[in-house]
């Protein structure tokens, strides 16, 4: 049986639409085609969709009943319609273990694999974003191989590095910006996943695909 969507309040400016159920492919399709159709709205200035969830933003100031706009999100999520996004490839180079990697030993400890297999399995894939959050630039990646999975840390650590390769729970992601982190540093790379002197300033966007590359290995 579907788990219901649910549908919520943030502050004065903006409602949360959470899909729940297991987080896939074919699930962010339809929050991809929501966010589509509810951009068009004239009570929503942005669409801003996530891991199974959609963030919008009121154009102005907000509905003073919000049912009429509940009933239309959930009218649009029962059409079960789903939008592919065919994005560009990113090839990543990175730098695994060591000093890149403190959190690899770590990683490699708790699913029983070797430096050289966690670096396998992390580059065999095609990473798909879902989408943007957390702070600005960085990506919800699709794709870790299960038998990476790690994890988060205990007690966070403030400092994580920009570019920093990570593994938290059974997902991967690469920090936009430096700052605290929970995740499991297995590796780094230098690209700059945002610029807000660009246009759009980040570089990554829902549908994107990220592929994993290994320049350095240290074991």
């Amino acid at each position: 049986m579907n788990a219901l969507p649910s549908i919520s309040c943030l502050g004065t400016s903006a409602l949360l639409f959470d899909a729940g159920g297991a987080l896939s492919l074919s699930q962010q399709q339809r929050i991809w085609a929501l966010g589509r159709a509810a951009s068009t709205w004239p009570e929503i200035r942005e669409a801003v969709p996530c891991l199974n969830n959609l963030l919008l933003y009121f154009a102005g100031t907000p509905p003073r009943t919000l049912d009429g706009l509940r009933e239309r999100l959930l009218d649009e999520w029962r059409k079960e319609e789903r939008l592919c996004l065919e994005g560009k490839v990113v090839d990543l180079r990175v730098d695994y273990g060591g000093e890149f990697g403190p959190r690899m030993e770590h990683v490699c400890d708790h699913t029983g694999l070797s430096v050289d297999a966690v670096v396998e399995l992390h580059t065999s894939v095609l990473y798909t974003v879902f989408g943007l959050g957390s702070h600005p630039g960085h990506c919800y990646l699709d794709g870790l191989d299960p038998r990476l999975a790690t994890p988060r840390r205990k007690v966070p650590i403030l400092g994580n590095p920009i570019g920093s390769v990570a593994i938290g729970g059974f997902q991967t992601s690469v920090s936009a910006s430096p700052g605290p982190s929970g995740w499991n540093q297995i590796g780094l790379t230098r690209m700059t996943f945002f610029d807000p002197a660009l246009t759009p300033p980040a570089l990554m966007a829902p549908g994107d695909k990220i592929r994993f590359c290994p320049d350095k290995v240290i074991r």
